[in-house]
């Protein structure tokens, strides 16, 4: 599996899986993202997803995956670092907002700084078309901020808050979607990464909710956990589509496709949550969305 995608980097079968991955990423996030805000509290959901892919993780990192180079151990503790203000900055936002008017500025904040860094650490360039796909999608972010901003009545006195932490989730996301990129290529097996990523990032957040874990009434831990045993499933699926086609693609490419999420996360909102999106927050969650598009066609 690892000498075949080595062997489709940078070619075009290589960018055909890297787009079916990043759609795939795109609808998988979404869904990650409806788990953490559903049922519990943002900061418990998350501490129970981390419990569960961390164990899940742990005997692969130890038992299957080939041991990883000395020199991926600071790269683990910088991708420690990111992840940990991102998933903080994450519950701050999800704590504040509703999950149909904050997803849509997280995921489509991250891909205008991704874009913009990987053209400057990975010497990616994009044509005029692409650019302005990214201009087509950063229209709809802001211009839903905007209407939330104006007619939104729910939660109205956290509005503001939840969408200023939103932007610096973007910003984390944007951060970690290279940094991560950049670790993946760095070592010779990606699996290695994968497994030995979601070993430590499973640490911060169950650490800082330790209590209120042990404090969650016997009755409500079985859903909890069963939760966060789905959401670890779901993530690693998600986070594991990204990342191979950040290594086998372009990286700023597979981010801003991901960001196709705003979509799903209209339906998933819907059906999960019970929010009411309307045809004005939709039109522009689908802005986000054919930005996107335009990135990946008008090449």
């Amino acid at each position: 599996m690892t000498a075949w995608l080595q062997a489709i980097e940078g070619t075009e079968a290589g960018h055909r899986l890297a787009l079916v991955l990043a759609l795939a990423a795109a609808f998988l996030h979404a869904l990650f993202g409806a788990l953490q805000k559903g049922r519990h509290d943002p900061w418990l959901s998350r501490a129970a997803i981390d419990v569960s892919y961390g164990a899940l993780a742990l005997p692969v990192a130890l038992f299957v995956v080939p041991w990883p180079e000395p020199h991926m151990w600071p790269i683990f503790g910088g991708a420690f670092l990111i992840h940990t203000g991102y998933k903080i900055a994450q519950a701050m936002t999800y704590a504040r907002g509703a999950y149909t008017v904050v997803y849509p500025v997280v995921r489509g904040t991250g891909p205008l700084f991704t874009v913009i860094g990987a053209g400057v650490f990975f010497g990616e360039s994009y044509s005029p078309g692409q650019w302005a796909g990214v201009g087509v999608l950063v229209a709809g972010i802001f211009g839903l901020a905007l209407y939330n901003r104006r007619y939104l009545t729910a939660a109205r006195d956290t509005l503001g808050s939840a969408l200023a932490w939103a932007v610096i989730t973007g910003m984390f996301v944007a951060a970690y979607t290279t940094y991560d990129a950049y670790g993946i290529r760095a070592t010779a097996n990606p699996f290695t990464f994968l497994a030995w990523f979601f070993v430590m990032d499973a640490i911060s957040m169950p650490v800082f909710q330790a209590r209120r874990l042990v404090a969650v009434p016997r009755g409500e831990r079985r859903a909890l956990y069963a939760r966060g045993f789905v959401g670890a499933i779901v993530a690693f699926l998600s986070f594991g589509a990204i990342l191979m086609a950040t290594r086998i693609d372009k990286v700023g490419q597979a981010a801003v496709i991901r960001e196709t999420s705003t979509v799903f996360a209209a339906l998933i909102g819907r059906l999960m949550l019970g929010e009411r999106v309307g045809p004005a927050r939709l039109a522009l969650m689908g802005l986000i969305a054919a930005g996107a598009v335009i990135v990946e066609f008008a090449r």
